[in-house]
């Protein structure tokens, strides 16, 4: 009897390991993490005895040389977040509830992109950097200017002053294949100039990463280890020439497990062009809400085709209203290149500017049908859009308007500028609602009248602190304080 006890519980037990094992190695969760590196990570290293032999095909020595040479290290440090603490307003006095976490130092890579000191990074290496130091592969350390920022790529540009440095030349990232060898060069835990090797997984990837209204996400996967600090690195092909930015790991630890993703090197020169001569990402929209087909899709609304981009709506006064371009429309190819997914189609688009004339092919019902657009911007005309207007739209995600006469009693002020719309940005993420009426802004204990929208992009468009303290109103006088990071 006790030898059949002793067994019934060795089986429980074993039972019991094998589920363990089974939830520890199967059943973890997968994140996708942009490869962002604080200064804990340090001390981290592996070492390999494998090598490709001299002059074979898997000889990476020559691409691996150029890119050295052309891969900095990025260190940026940002003040605390500010925040708003109202018990300690309430008990020690106005002013007294104005509150700042302590500086944060984050690290990762860089990628000079021509010699005059123009280096592309990740936004979110450098996002609300006060102080931006850049370490060339020669020791060398400079300070850098941080020329502009797309969160919706998560791409920036800096710039250093200095000539003659040794760059990378962009390839063309739509003639990468699938199982292409490439390098991914970077700073992985803060070992600088690291180069690891691996194949293009694939293509079009789009891994909810990004998270802004406007996100572009068409990754290139690879298996080319990427850790935290290869943020900004260089992902390059065979030749050395530069075909993305290295941005986020599939993780479930944080570190390297198999799979990075870059943002592709048309993209990447496109903000780059955009941010250098306009100062802000030109934005380009077809005007449409879109579904990927698939066989559900095509089974539910008994569509003629297997892939494409179907069209969920129409935007009103958007380019495909103007076109003749309507709902129900499967896109099947833009700018004659073929579409078979949402992040192909957001890529193409990604990469051209209000005014631009495309080609779009779609099915409807069956028949082919060609329609010629020309690209408006979020404000629904063809022109290019300003630095200032862009801030508001895409970084506040607000629109705003003076406040008129008849509501100032409403509100219990003389002044003031009212949210008529919240968006994605940071009023929504702080929590500032539709009707605000926005009377002051303080930044660094000094104190800004606000009276029309110009006063909040001038004070805050050009702003790299991050101790930003909003005052407003609600309908009913009813006095609200808000904090913001930049």
């Amino acid at each position: 009897m006790k030898k059949w006890g002793f067994l019934a519980l060795l089986a429980v037990l074993s039972g019991a390991v094998t589920l363990g094992a089974y939830k520890v190695f199967f059943e973890t969760p997968v994140h996708i993490t942009k490869i962002e590196q604080s200064e804990g990570l340090q001390n981290y290293s592996r070492s390999t005895n494998l090598k490709p032999s001299q002059g074979s095909m898997f000889d990476f020595t020559e691409a691996a040389e150029k890119s050295l040479h052309a891969v900095v290290h990025v260190t940026s440090s940002a003040p605390g977040k500010a925040y708003y603490d109202p018990f300690a307003e309430f008990f020690f006095g106005r002013g007294e509830g104005r509150r700042q976490m302590p500086p944060s130092v984050s690290m990762g890579s860089g990628v000079i992109i021509r010699d005059d000191g123009y280096i592309v990074t990740n936004n979110h290496v450098i996002a609300g950097a006060k102080d931006v130091e850049i370490k060339l592969n020669n020791n060398e350390v400079y300070v850098a200017e941080v020329i502009g920022a797309d969160p919706n790529t998560d791409i920036a540009l800096l710039k250093i002053e200095a000539n003659n440095l040794p760059y990378l030349p962009f390839s063309n990232s739509d003639e990468v294949r699938v199982g292409e060898w490439v390098l991914a060069v970077g700073n992985p835990f803060n070992l600088n100039s690291t180069v690891t090797a691996g194949i293009v997984s694939a293509k079009g990837r789009n891994i909810n990463l990004i998270n802004e209204e406007f996100a572009i996400e068409s990754f290139i996967q690879t298996d080319a280890a990427v850790n935290p600090g290869n943020s900004g690195g260089a992902l390059v092909d065979g030749s050395g020439g530069l075909i993305g930015i290295n941005t986020a790991i599939s993780t479930r630890t944080g570190t390297y497990e198999g799979y990075s993703f870059a943002v592709p090197s048309n993209i990447v020169q496109k903000v780059v062009e955009d941010l250098r001569t306009f100062g802000v990402v030109q934005r380009a929209f077809i005007g449409v809400q879109i579904r990927e087909v698939d066989a559900a899709l095509k089974a539910e609304l008994d569509l003629e085709l297997t892939d494409g981009v179907y069209v969920a709506g129409i935007t009103d006064g958007g380019a495909a209203e103007d076109a003749g371009i309507k709902t129900g429309d499967v896109i099947t190819e833009v700018a004659h290149n073929p579409v078979r997914k949402m992040s192909e189609l957001q890529e193409i688009i990604g990469r051209r500017r209000p005014g631009d004339n495309v080609h779009v092919r779609v099915n409807r019902k069956g028949k082919w049908m060609d329609f010629e657009l020309v690209l408006k911007n979020q404000d629904g005309n063809a022109s290019a859009v300003t630095r200032n207007a862009s801030f508001a739209g895409t970084v506040l995600g607000v629109s705003m308007e003076p406040l008129s006469k008849e509501e100032f009693d409403d509100y219990g002020i003389s002044a003031g500028v009212k949210v008529t719309e919240v968006k994605t940005g940071k009023f929504q993420r702080e929590g500032i609602q539709e009707g605000f009426a926005i009377t002051q802004i303080t930044i660094n204990n000094r104190t800004s009248d606000v009276k029309k929208p110009e006063d909040i992009v001038e004070l805050l468009a050009e702003l790299k602190d991050t101790g930003v303290f909003i005052k407003g109103y609600y309908p009913g006088k009813r006095v609200r304080y808000y904090a913001l990071g930049f």
